[in-house]
């Protein structure tokens, strides 16, 4: 039996209806891998994601091309949040849910996902990669090179001014100004804050002594819901600092992290390089795929500082037809075509050959 929070939480993925729907009668139709189809077989009805704020101009992208291919379904996605996406999924008020990070393994063992069959795992898809973007607003800088002590002395309140010695030792010949440091998190629970901050504990912990979270473990501060929010009040303000998707910097100032003994700035190749370098989470069933980011590496060109959003769905749904929709859709997202899409929208970084091998395999177990 669906509990008491489905009714406030299934409203907040529906209501998202402003959510991303593309217009499939405009559509022209897209290349045969955007049907998501292997047999043939004609698609239709209607499909509710919800999730992770990160992924929507990819969702964008991929609805459409979808929805293109196929007249005769409806997509749409709800960018909610990772929180609000996965506690849907949960609660059945949509088929799959966008997550800036897996389910971890207490939330594994409790289970219970409304939507899917009695007793059946779930699929967890790492096909939205993103390096997180250190975004700031200082009027007459465009970039600025930080190690992990100096950002996360910056967001834990200890580093307040701009020309502090900590960031200008790093900027030798920068113009700094006398001017206050504004940092602004994310006030929902939120994957990028949660890779953000994981990020802070595990390369500066002597400085960032808080618990990886989704929710921002500070009290105070400038907080804004999700990334449109976030990167709107860094926009608006002066001397403000944030933490976003890159693909939504723009023309703000950026951070180039240190790296062993570079810096180095933010791009779709550094980020699938530091995923291609960690490992796989261990303990998980067939088509979980989860990936524990090695935030600590110092090999040459990796940015630390991403997120690997997932999709997640049922390997078996209540409803088979349902779980055909989820499959065709999934499987797009998955192709060398979809990730194309979601790379030259978005910004994100293709998954490798050898990832999508293990991600066609787990789609393969939908039904």
């Amino acid at each position: 039996m669906i509990s008491k929070r489905y009714a406030g939480v299934a409203g907040l993925a529906l209501v998202g209806a402003l959510a991303l729907t593309s217009c499939a009668a405009n559509e022209t139709a897209a290349e045969p891998a955007a049907s998501g189809r292997t047999g043939g077989e004609s698609l239709s009805g209607d499909l509710v994601g919800a999730g992770a704020s990160s992924q929507g101009s990819a969702q964008e992208a991929w609805i459409a091309a979808f929805q293109g291919a196929n007249p005769d379904v409806t997509v749409t996605y709800d960018p909610s949040g990772s929180g609000a996406g996965r506690e849907a999924f949960l609660e059945g008020g949509v088929n799959f849910a966008g997550s800036d990070r897996a389910f971890n393994d207490e939330e594994l063992a409790e289970g219970g996902w409304a939507s899917c069959a009695p007793d059946t795992d779930i699929v967890e898809l790492p096909l939205y990669i993103s390096p997180i973007a250190v975004i700031f607003n200082v009027e007459g800088v465009d970039s600025l090179n930080m190690d992990a002590a100096t950002i996360a002395g910056i967001f834990a309140g200890t580093i307040t001014n701009w020309n502090d010695p900590a960031i200008a030792a790093l900027n030798e010949g920068t113009t700094l100004p006398d001017l206050a440091i504004t940092p602004v998190h994310r006030s929902d629970d939120s994957g990028t804050t949660e890779n953000f901050t994981e990020y802070l504990g595990a390369v500066a912990p002597d400085v960032w002594t808080y618990e990886a979270d989704g929710v921002w473990p500070i009290e105070g501060g400038e907080a804004a819901q999700g990334t449109t929010g976030l990167v709107d009040a860094v926009s608006g303000g002066n001397g403000t600092i944030g933490y976003a998707d890159a693909s939504r910097a723009g023309d703000l100032g950026t951070v180039a992290v240190k790296v062993g003994e570079e810096f180095v700035s933010y791009s779709p190749e550094a980020a699938s390089a530091i995923v291609d370098a960690s490992p796989r989470a261990e303990g998980r069933a067939e088509g979980d795929i989860a990936i524990e980011i090695d935030r600590t590496s110092e090999e040459a060109g990796v940015y630390p500082i991403v997120l690997v959003s997932y999709l997640i769905g049922c390997q078996e749904y209540q409803d088979a037809e349902v779980g055909s929709l989820v499959k065709a859709y999934f499987s797009y997202l998955a192709s060398e075509e979809g990730q194309d899409e979601s790379a030259s929208s978005a910004g994100s970084a293709p998954i490798s050959s050898d990832l999508r091998t293990d991600v066609e395999a787990a789609i393969e177990l939908i039904k």
